[in-house]
């Protein structure tokens, strides 16, 4: 009895000793915790009080025993297990600031998340927006504003393509009233639709943007359930030029046949117009919020292709660069790296035409004037400076604020004091507002102590203007004195003056900082197709493609993600050589997008870089890919700081200095040239082999709500588990 009992007790041990793992599992399987992802952005940075939320459902959890609420607000309701298998909805009414959403279950535990939600109006990053502000929605069809930040209500409209040649272009559809020649289109995954467009307009971040998508009006559309019609991506073109003014602007053509027919969405904002919206940051800030809506209206996105030449190709290379995840690939026409080492060309330009028509007997020679612009013709110097220093933005504070003046009404009315009263005027209102790319950006560099001014990076102390045409015997010792001496610069009112300009001491770590000038250190994420139609002969000169390059090379060890396609035609490529790098850019992420390996994203641009997308030049549509054939056929030049000594990268704001050096130059000077060059250059010459002053790492994702220079936004909040 005693050895059955010890048995007994024995057992009754092992088995409680080998049910413990099962407890204990049991127990870890109830703490199993729901899971919230925000689909539409990042927690922290929803808009316009709604966000697209997913629900991952522990084991064994039912969709129905599942309950959502908002700080108390029950909107368990917004959700339910969709057509896609996964536990979605849209939670709206969200209040400005942070809303705490939790997902609790029998059975698991609980789940919260912080949804940080701002204005539709904006901002979200990039800081105090300009005033004042005057809303264009009227004029773009959407009726008078609602309130002072330019909202109005939303509209949509219908178009199709006929299948009557007749009738070219997009035609008005009336869906309660269906025309009876509505064309199909195949999409890019084989999927033959009714050609049918739905174009939605309507407003966010103070800008009016627009949507275009393949859409039936006899379907439903749900962001979890979107038509078959749309393949997942985007489009987004950018538009061009680089203006500083007050008001929304008109909206960007999204109704393009070439993408819309293949599937893709097409959408933009009025603020993604660089001639409507010289603020990078902002135009970030504006995609970012559109692209949100998208995604809570429309669907998850798969990836997202930019378009757009001049200012466009700047958005395109800075967004990329400076807010990564927004755009996947690019295609930048006639393109640039950013707009501040651009504005040294304008800058640069100005002065040397000043010059040269006071000295005209000295500078007889058009050969000379070429060699010291850097361009193949001096005529690019002229073309900067009537179409930007003498344009109504982009440098001088007194002519930038009117869009619709011309460059004469302006300076009449600033010459005359009958401007608008919020306009400034040197003389009479200097607290008005100044219309220069700089003080449009001021929440980007910050104010000036001695005047309130925004700060302003542009500085040429040290430059040796012609260098480069001096010490190959193409000017004289006396011309390249005469000109150092006598080029000065401009004081913070754009004002000539015989010293240098100078950069505020503090805008020059911003400018690298903030990526204001590019270091294409993340453009290594992108396939780029760089589509370069040949123009040496105004301001978008070729060099700028290969400038992007030795910038990418530079910070990456490769350019390996860029392809540059020259193309005879001037500014833009030929259509057909546009459908190709599109092709080829889609091809190249649609094989980035299958890659399920972890390996860094920089590559797999390079390993899914396809075959055909290599540097090429095109004769008519005869595609050359010899390039030194290329080269032979379409050269490239520089720009006065080039000229000057400077790198190909182009991008020093504010040179280091070494003393004069009298045997470094291939020249002989007399003594007295030699001492009015001591007097020029009094702490030295531009050392172009070091990096610029204030050169620094550029920091992604900064956010400038806190204040100028900007802070890097933490990491994306995720979902945590409590009991």
């Amino acid at each position: 009895m005693t050895a059955s009992l010890s048995v007994s007790r024995v057992a009754l041990a092992l088995c409680a000793l080998l049910s413990v793992p099962a407890i204990a599992a049991s127990v870890q399987a109830a703490a199993t915790p729901l899971q919230i992802k925000v689909l539409s952005n990042r927690a922290d940075l929803i808009s316009a009080g709604d966000a697209l939320v997913e629900i991952v459902l522990a084991p064994g959890v039912l969709p129905s025993a599942v309950q959502v609420d908002v700080d108390g607000r029950d909107v368990t309701r917004a959700f339910a297990l969709r057509s896609n298998g996964r536990f979605m909805g849209i939670v709206e009414g969200l209040t400005v600031g942070a809303n705490v959403l939790t997902a609790r279950a029998k059975g698991a535990a609980t789940a919260r998340i912080t949804l940080t939600n701002h204005s539709r109006s904006g901002p979200v990053f990039a800081g105090p927006q300009v005033q004042p502000w005057f809303c264009t929605t009227d004029a773009n069809g959407l009726g008078p504003a609602t309130d002072g930040a330019c909202n109005a209500p939303t509209t949509y409209e219908f178009f199709y393509r006929s299948t009557d040649p007749t009738k070219t272009g997009f035609q008005s559809y009336d869906p309660s009233h269906p025309p009876g020649d509505v064309a199909t289109t195949v999409t890019d995954q084989g999927r033959v639709v009714p050609y049918i467009v739905r174009r939605e307009t309507g407003t966010l971040d103070r800008g009016i943007y627009a949507i275009a998508v393949v859409f039936d009006p006899g379907q439903t559309w749900e962001p979890w359930a979107p038509q078959r019609g749309w393949n997942g991506n985007l489009v987004w073109p950018f538009g061009g030029d680089c203006q500083a003014y007050h008001f929304q602007g008109s909206v960007p053509d999204v109704l393009d046949d070439a993408s819309l027919s293949k599937g893709f969405a097409v959408v933009s904002s009025t603020l993604n117009v660089l001639g409507q919206d010289c603020n990078e940051v902002v135009s970030a800030e504006a995609m970012m919020m559109v692209k949100e809506h998208v995604v809570e209206r429309y669907g998850e996105v798969r990836y997202t292709i930019g378009n757009g030449c001049s200012g466009g190709s700047i958005q395109q290379h800075v967004i990329a660069a400076s807010y990564p995840g927004l755009l996947d690939g690019i295609q930048p026409n006639c393109s640039y790296p950013d707009v501040w080492s651009t504005a040294n060309e304008v800058h640069d330009c100005s002065l040397l035409l000043r010059y040269w028509n006071a000295a005209p007997e000295l500078w007889m020679v058009e050969v000379q004037r070429a060699a010291v612009s850097g361009h193949a013709t001096a005529s690019n110097c002229e073309a900067w400076v009537e179409g930007f220093w003498y344009d109504r933005s982009l440098m001088d504070p007194a002519f930038g604020c009117d869009a619709s003046a011309t460059d004469v009404e302006a300076r009449a009315e600033y010459l005359t004091g009958s401007q608008p009263d919020w306009f400034y005027n040197a003389e009479t209102n200097r607290g008005g507002a100044r219309c220069t790319i700089h003080d449009y950006q001021v929440a980007i560099w910050g104010r000036r102590l001695q005047d309130g001014f925004a700060r302003r990076p542009l500085d040429n102390v040290g430059v040796q203007y012609g260098l480069v045409a001096l010490q190959s015997g193409l000017i004289l010792p006396e011309q390249f004195v005469d000109l150092n001496e006598k080029i000065g610069g401009y004081d913070i009112d754009m004002v000539w003056q015989p010293a240098r300009s100078q950069a505020d001491p503090e805008s020059l770590a911003i400018a690298y900082r903030t990526g204001r000038v590019n270091d294409a250190r993340l453009l290594a994420r992108v396939p780029i197709i760089d589509l370069r139609g040949t123009s040496n002969f105004e301001i978008h000169t070729d060099f700028r493609s290969y400038a992007m390059r030795e910038r990418l090379e530079r910070a990456n060890g490769t350019a390996g993600n860029q392809v540059i396609f020259t193309a005879q035609t001037p500014l833009v490529v030929p259509p057909s050589v546009a459908a190709e790098a599109f092709h080829l850019v889609d091809q190249w992420l649609a094989a980035i997008e299958a890659d399920p390996s972890a390996d860094p994203r920089e590559t797999k641009v390079l390993r899914h870089k396809p075959p055909l997308a290599v540097d090429s030049c095109y004769i008519g549509e005869t595609k050359v890919t010899d390039q030194a054939t290329c080269r032979a056929l379409f050269p490239y030049f520089g720009d006065p700081r080039i000229a000057a000594g400077g790198p190909l990268a182009d991008d020093v704001m504010k040179c280091q200095l070494t003393p004069l050096d009298r045997a470094s130059y291939n020249a002989t000077f007399t003594d007295e040239q030699w001492a009015r060059l001591q007097a020029t250059f009094p702490t030295g010459v531009c050392d172009f082999t070091r990096p610029s002053v204030g050169r620094q790492p550029s920091v992604p994702w900064l956010d400038f709500s806190g204040g100028p220079g900007g802070q890097p936004l933490p990491p994306a909040p995720v979902s945590t588990a409590t009991k």
